[in-house]
């Protein structure tokens, strides 16, 4: 357990915002302290006290972290592979250790998130939250308008008919497509189902998060400001009225 510090330190050093404006926030009640509205001056435990900015939690755990990982084709997400295959781990740091969050078919391209935040990535693979992850898919012919109603209206799959989604034709044979489910290989089969199947697909988008400067392979921590983003992004979805 480490000592108690002043509210302002701690959430400047985890990048919340200067120290003064820290201070502005905690006047104007947007901090919280383990439910209660938090008062400038107030200490706290990093390891201990639930802070909240915003109703944000606030991960202010040092050994926790956040990499977005650009995965090549041919590297599977997971630690370990029996085949013996290239896994996304291998692509991070060794320590700490870290997961992905969901996962990209073996094929399949793009931005992946690796994390030892447990409680984050529960809410960010949980179809309730209703997180957006973003694809190109490249296919087979063109898809007609039809097509395209067909995706964003629900396709009838094996295991049910998916939740409407967002498409668009970006070019000629190329798919921009946005869900918010994690099936099992579900964007493949989405587009197989209405005749075009995908020939190369890149995830560009989870969330709030775009990058389109690392290269296959590349990875790199997140910024403060892009965890707080994605916690915010991982709310339940509200039952309809």
């Amino acid at each position: 357990m480490s000592e108690p510090e002043r509210l302002q330190k701690i959430l400047a050093r985890a990048g919340i915002a200067s120290r003064r404006v820290v201070e502005e926030m905690i006047e104007d009640g947007r901090v919280v302290v383990n439910g209660e509205v938090a008062e400038l001056g107030q200490r706290a435990d990093p390891d201990v006290d639930a802070i909240e900015v915003d109703g944000v939690l606030v991960g202010v755990r040092p050994d926790t972290v956040w990499y977005l990982l650009n995965k090549p084709a041919g590297v599977v997400s997971t630690a370990s592979d029996p085949q013996g295959r290239p896994t996304v781990v291998q692509l991070v740091p060794e320590e700490p250790r870290v997961f992905p969050v969901g996962r990209l078919d073996a094929e399949t391209e793009g931005l992946l998130l690796l994390t030892n935040d447990g409680e984050v990535t529960h809410r960010l693979t949980h179809p309730s939250y209703g997180v957006e992850k973003e694809y190109l898919a490249h296919v087979e012919g063109t898809p007609a308008r039809g097509a395209l109603r067909r995706l964003r209206e629900g396709v009838e799959l094996e295991d049910g008919i998916t939740a409407p989604a967002t498409a668009a034709m970006v070019s000629p044979g190329v798919v921009r497509l946005v869900i918010h489910e994690g099936r099992n290989r579900q964007v493949r089969r989405m587009c197989e189902a209405i005749g075009h199947p995908v020939v190369r697909l890149v995830r560009t988008r989870i969330g709030p998060l775009v990058d389109t400067a690392l290269g296959p392979g590349e990875w790199r921590p997140l910024r403060q400001d892009e965890v707080r983003a994605l916690e915010r992004a991982a709310v339940p979805t509200p039952p309809p009225t």
